[in-house]
């Protein structure tokens, strides 16, 4: 990590902008992706073309959080809300995945990256799931960045879910009331194996967290931009880290 920190910083010698310190990088990172429907409006065209354009921030965004050490990558692709939006564009979100990855893989196994996903994956189209599918069985072995991505998440779903799991164990006798803790919730979750966030971020000016991670996001750290995720670029992330950078988490103490 502080090797690529050091490279990095060196091609920033003679460039304008924020600059982040070697250490102290988030280790998780999650992002909302919102405003690709106004980026698209702004320009007139319709909504597909900003989740296209969307799509391409991606690879920026991967292959700088994966130059700047982050251990893991969490993106918001799509909510269980969305399904609510018109068909057509249903319908076009859900290749995007596909497209994405088709086109992305060589690099993210140049890159060293595990793709991982939390969701209601069952309800997906075959054709998503089969990409989605074959892209986590490809990276399985990889040991760099995880790339997490949140396909058909909701954290209100993920709860009622994780107590389900909990009521289930303790029917069967392999739990009881007393043993429920943090702990044991956690282990229940879409994030079981993963820790908690240390930086949200969350394009488009909107300042709400929209069902995303609302228990493993208790403590992290907020970063909110007007700027839409088609025009969210490597500065814009390392912006975000800066001001991460600059504030004290005291996790309630003093």
């Amino acid at each position: 990590m502080l090797e690529k920190l050091t490279k990095w910083k060196s091609s920033l010698s003679s460039q304008e902008g924020p600059k982040i310190e070697d250490v102290n990088v988030p280790r998780h990172i999650a992002i909302i992706m919102d405003g690709n429907g106004r980026w698209a409006k702004r320009k007139g065209l319709p909504r597909i073309a900003g989740h296209r354009e969307g799509m391409k921030v991606i690879n920026k965004v991967v292959r700088k959080a994966d130059e700047l050490g982050v251990e893991i990558l969490t993106l918001y692709a799509f909510s269980t809300e969305n399904w609510k939006r018109p068909k057509t564009e249903v319908d076009y979100l859900m290749k995007l995945p596909e497209r994405f990855l088709n086109k992305e893989l060589p690099m993210l196994m140049e890159k060293n990256v595990k793709v991982r996903l939390m969701g209601s994956i069952e309800n997906l189209p075959e054709h998503t799931k089969r990409a989605v599918s074959k892209a986590v069985k490809d990276t399985e072995k990889n040991t760099g960045l995880i790339l997490n991505f949140a396909l058909n998440y909701g954290s209100r779903f993920e709860l009622m879910e994780a107590v389900k799991k909990i009521a289930n164990q303790i029917e069967n006798g392999s739990l009881s009331a007393e043993e429920i803790n943090e702990s044991v919730l956690k282990e229940n979750l879409m994030t079981a194996e993963l820790r908690d966030p240390d930086l949200l971020i969350r394009t488009s000016g909107e300042i709400r967290l929209s069902n995303f991670m609302l228990w493993q996001v208790a403590y992290s750290e907020f970063w909110f931009t007007d700027v839409l995720w088609p025009d969210f670029d490597e500065q814009h992330l390392v912006e975000a880290i800066a001001v991460y950078q600059k504030r004290a988490r005291r996790y309630g103490g003093v």
